[in-house]
């Protein structure tokens, strides 16, 4: 558990040295390298699904326990995309330690059934995976984290943010920035915008109340004041409610400058009711769990000028559209969102790179290497795995920088560095990239 107190330092990306988080942050690339990808779109992908009964002894098994159902299960094809896409990457290099690496999926679900998360993490232990990638939900990792880290497979999320699980485990790892980093975004965000009374919606989740206090920490500290919803207050619902029609008038009493929505699926049915009692939906902030594309689940107009967050560098034009491939040659689909989809990339190269380094595929040995391989002791620069593999052969150290952007892992196993996006909601009622700026977390007692 995490047994310090986060610090937050922020560069502007165009940057001119450490500053306090400023929403003035460069709006272009947020940080992703060019050359983390070839131009390869419209490639034609297979399927990498493990066979049955394949062994770590023979090839590097990537498990992933992604929402395939529940609230969150609207994560799942950008997480799917970059783990597959990274999957393809390694074996068109010539795979992992003279194999090609594959595929094991398991359903994470989500924090209202938790046996989901369960089964699914018994799934991939029983399959000896090399890694586990995911989960998506925080709640759901603090479900699943104690099971992976006794039968000692590595576990990495490309999304979980809550602070509880800094520095939870030595097998747990993570490629998404925790909860201070995009809390203090998101706070200065809406006090930057004018607002100092904030109300706050939250669910009783790990993720919600955790990402929900750093916000409030930052408003505080930038004048404003949490009017409803806030910490110690006793006003957070259940995961999974259906009607919100006493908590908007009881938030809406307080005369709030602006709304938090800290929910997942909760949030399709939070809307319709602070637009029944007559709500500014422009002054409404969103954060990763629910900044997503509302386009067939409310009027056009409705969420036009509202704002959300989410952790993450916004992925090149040419990667997204090697995502887009990969998902329409192996799924048989379109992928039209992105989030989280280079932070599992990334997690997936990490996780290669260290068996490779380790020259093993069993889940404790890349455990023992993935600092090393993610430039925690410096290290030659490289930006694919391709480049990456060589280096290693060759006996170098070396720094992958990939297409998440995040820095070196630290000591709680988390990125030293990370991206946060801020997106706003045009009149089909998808989020809009506008800009993204960089935080690094530190710790001190």
């Amino acid at each position: 558990m995490m047994q310090s107190k986060n610090a937050l330092r922020t560069t502007i990306l165009a940057g001119a040295g450490i500053i306090a988080i400023s929403l003035a942050g460069c709006a272009s690339g947020g940080g992703s390298s060019e050359s983390t990808t070839s131009s390869t779109s419209s490639a034609d992908y297979s399927s990498a699904i493990c066979a049955s009964g394949a062994k770590n002894a023979d090839q590097m098994l990537v498990g992933t326990i992604l929402p395939q159902t529940g609230n969150l299960s609207f994560l799942n094809p950008p997480e799917q995309a970059g783990v597959g896409l990274a999957v393809a990457d390694i074996n068109s290099a010539g795979g992992v330690n003279g194999s090609d690496a594959c595929i094991i999926e398991a359903d994470s679900g989500d924090s209202t059934d938790l046996s989901v998360s369960t089964n699914g993490a018994q799934q991939l232990i029983d399959a000896g995976v090399s890694v586990a990638v995911g989960a998506a939900s925080s709640s759901v990792s603090l479900n699943i984290v104690d099971k992976f880290t006794s039968a000692k497979i590595t576990e990495i999320s490309p999304a979980n943010t809550a602070a509880a699980l800094s520095g939870y485990s030595p097998f747990y790892w993570r490629t998404a920035p925790p909860d201070s980093v995009q809390g203090s975004a998101l706070g200065q965000l809406i006090t930057g915008d004018g607002n100092s009374n904030v109300a706050c919606l939250v669910f009783n989740d790990a993720y919600g109340t955790g990402l929900r206090d750093f916000t409030q920490s930052e408003i505080e500290a930038t004048g404003g004041t949490v009017v409803y919803g806030a910490k110690g207050a006793g006003q957070e619902f259940p995961p999974g409610q259906a009607s919100f029609s006493s908590e908007v008038t009881a938030a809406l009493a307080t005369n709030p400058d602006a709304i938090v929505i800290l929910a997942f699926d909760e949030t399709k049915a939070i809307i319709p009711e602070l637009v029944a009692q007559g709500w500014d939906m422009s002054k409404t902030y969103f954060v990763d769990g629910n900044t997503s594309d509302f386009g067939k689940d409310f009027d056009p107009g409705t969420l036009v000028n509202a704002q959300g967050t989410i952790p993450g560098a916004q992925p090149n034009d040419d990667l997204k559209a090697r995502f887009v491939d990969w998902y329409k040659s192996v799924q048989g689909g379109d992928l039209a969102d992105f989030s989280y989809a280079a932070e599992s990339y990334d997690a997936t190269t990490l996780a290669a790179l260290a068996a490779v380094k380790a020259k093993s595929n069993v889940s404790a040995d890349i455990q023992a290497n993935l600092a090393a391989v993610s430039g925690a002791n410096g290290g030659e620069e490289c930006t694919t795995f391709a480049d990456c593999s060589k280096l290693i052969a060759d006996g170098k150290d070396i720094h992958y920088k990939g297409a998440s952007g995040i820095g070196p892992f630290n000591e709680k196993n988390e990125p030293s560095s990370a991206f946060i996006g801020i997106y706003k909601f045009d009149d089909s009622n998808k989020p809009i990239y506008q800009q993204s700026i960089e935080g690094e977390t530190s710790y001190t007692n």
